[in-house]
């Protein structure tokens, strides 16, 4: 908000003698110094508006204040200069408990979530947030607790607790986990970075009593979203077993997608994606680590997850795997009007493909590739997508699988 008696300094030189934040609580004033400090540098009427625009996002991004205004005023005081502005920053702050109830559907799941959260418990940006989870096929509950580093937002720690059951009826296989997880975020660059230690223990059991010997064996009980322009790179590294536990290994995965705008309104979306996984000392891989390939998130027209080395009908995983895809997505045809119903709808045409296999580590890696070049799998078709507000997309497609090997689904 500017104020008309400061009309005669637009176009002259001005100073920010001061800058107030108005509102505060619990919050520390030396943590938000570092993001209204800039307003401070500016030279112009111009310039104290951008700048304190620019302060009150980074105060918005902190998620600790529920509503930040901003007031340009004159400067008064015995100190006061000619052109010598004062800023404020007017804040209200979020309370000290708050909750959230929604429900979730995506990956041909649905479930409810219950989540509570402490936001800048200590007055420096820290968070303590819970979560309890219930869906069709994954129950779980977590405590997460997150600090930022005072002036660089994106430079944070967390620290995570949490416990997850999940059922994975593909494989015949019942899983839960329980683990404890630190992650130090930081930007380089361009890019963002998130390095992660993780310990988990993890309980193997039999979805079924019709459950494969290889299942059994590695068990420990028995009884629309359409992104219309731009370009994602993601590469996960994990590794595992030189602080404690019986799993051993190093696992890398990458995906790449491109999206570009089409002829006549539609979308064209490549992406491809892969990954290996090594054993570490001699141990073999669990079927809780491999890879899985099959299904609307990956080959479409071919069961979930369910392509590639299996027993006695159960799926197993693979050590190495590559999935592609081609999408065209297009606006229905003969729309009357825009801004309308139909505007929830696309059309869609696809082609997908991949492989998936385990290694024999003796061999080399053209040995490797070479597997992974045998018995591709691949599917086309087409269909319609419809887009449930921001949060989650229906599909509707005929699929033709392609390529279809013995024990496939």
């Amino acid at each position: 908000m500017v104020g008309p008696t400061l009309r005669r300094l637009r176009h002259s030189g001005v100073v920010v003698q001061h800058v107030n934040i108005e509102g505060l609580g619990r919050t520390k004033e030396d943590y938000l110094g570092y993001e209204i400090s800039d307003v401070f540098n500016a030279k112009n009427l111009i310039d104290v508006m951008k700048k304190s625009h620019e302060a009150r996002q980074k105060l918005l991004r902190l998620g600790i204040f529920k509503e930040v205004e901003v007031l340009i005023d004159i400067s008064e005081g015995d100190d006061a200069l000619p052109n010598g502005l004062d800023v404020t920053f007017e804040v209200t702050e979020l309370k000290r408990v708050t909750g959230s109830y929604n429900t979730m559907v995506g990956n041909n799941e649905g479930s409810m979530v219950l989540g509570i959260k402490l936001p800048n418990m200590f007055g420096r940006g820290e968070k303590l947030t819970f979560q309890f989870s219930y869906g069709t096929k994954e129950t779980s509950y977590g405590l997460s607790f997150f600090k930022p580093q005072p002036g660089y937002y994106e430079r944070n720690f967390t620290l995570n607790l949490y416990k997850v059951t999940g059922q994975f009826p593909w494989s015949s296989l019942k899983e839960t986990d329980r683990g404890v997880s630190t992650e130090l975020s930081f930007p380089l660059w361009m890019t963002d970075h998130t390095l992660k230690w993780e310990g988990v223990w993890r309980e193997l059991g039999c979805l079924a009593r019709s459950a494969s010997f290889a299942v059994r064996e590695e068990s420990d009980l028995c009884p629309l979203l359409i992104s219309l322009k731009g370009a994602l790179l993601r590469i996960n590294q994990e590794l595992a077993g030189y602080t404690g536990g019986d799993a051993s290994f190093l696992k890398e995965d990458f995906e790449l997608q491109l999206n570009r705008p089409f002829l006549w309104g539609s979308v064209l979306s490549a992406s491809l994606w892969g990954g290996m996984i090594f054993p570490v000392g001699g141990r073999p891989t669990s079927i809780a680590d491999r890879f899985y390939l099959g299904g609307p998130t990956s080959v479409r027209g071919f069961g979930m997850y369910s392509i590639g080395p299996q027993n006695e009908g159960d799926y197993l995983g693979g050590e190495a795997y590559w999935a592609s895809g081609l999408h065209l997505y297009t606006p229905l045809p003969f729309r009357s009007t825009r801004g309308g119903l139909a505007d929830l709808f696309r059309t869609h045409f696809f082609l997908n493909a991949g492989n998936l296999c385990n290694l024999d580590y003796g061999e080399g890696p053209h040995a490797h590739l070479q597997k992974l070049a045998e018995c591709i799998r691949w599917s086309y078709g087409a269909g319609i997508i419809l887009r449930l507000g921001n949060i989650a997309r229906l599909e509707l497609n005929y699929c033709i699988p392609m390529g279809v090997q013995s024990g496939d689904r």
